[in-house]
């Protein structure tokens, strides 16, 4: 099956996991929110994809990431292998993280 897009949004819920380093430790938030990331994929159902990026100016990482269920947060924060490994970016940094549905798709227009 191709990926496709379209210009009505399937109501696909995000996870957006904004990290804010301290001084000196993006690679190390990094890294731990890749782990995080890699053991959800690879244990938990409802993971779709997630997209994990450094800011360029070294202050923030960020984790945006499609589930299936908005109660999907809820099945991960009830495993205790995941809150662990959630919990080590408290020594490098602090976070929050919002949940959010779809509600509009902006494509720019196709060159004919």
């Amino acid at each position: 099956m191709a990926a496709t897009f379209t210009h009505s949004p399937t109501p696909t819920t995000f996870i957006v996991n904004v990290i804010h380093t301290h001084r000196g430790k993006p690679d190390e938030a990094f890294r731990i929110i890749q782990d995080v990331v890699h053991d959800v994929a690879e244990r938990k159902p409802g993971l779709l994809w997630s997209n994990l990026a450094k800011s360029t100016d070294g202050l923030t990482v960020v984790n945006v990431e499609a589930i299936s269920d908005p109660g999907d947060v809820a099945l991960f924060f009830s495993d205790s292998v995941f809150v662990e490994k959630f919990e080590q970016l408290n020594a490098v940094s602090s976070s929050e993280f919002h949940t959010y549905t779809v509600g509009d798709l902006v494509l720019p227009p196709v060159a004919a």
